[in-house]
């Protein structure tokens, strides 16, 4: 299992609605729109990399209101 934080920059405006249509998305756990230089950070689980790859790409990058995303995996060390 692989979890990640996924940081998203939306359009100008976009944030509320980008996280409200990414918390309906399978294998998202949390999405919160925040300040700061990302507009939603969104916690997320994939039962491996090419699993957690496709999720971004194929669901999440796919929204209207994106501009960009910085994905960020979870270690435990």
């Amino acid at each position: 299992m692989v979890q990640a934080y996924i940081l998203i920059q939306t359009e100008v405006g976009q944030a509320a609605e980008v996280a409200g249509r990414i918390r309906s998305i399978e294998g998202v756990e949390k999405a919160h729109d925040v300040t700061g230089p990302y507009d939603v950070i969104v916690q997320a689980r994939a039962e491996d990399v090419d699993s957690l790859g496709a999720l971004v790409v194929a669901r999440i990058q796919r929204l209207d209101g994106i501009a960009r995303t910085l994905t960020c995996p979870i270690v435990n060390i």
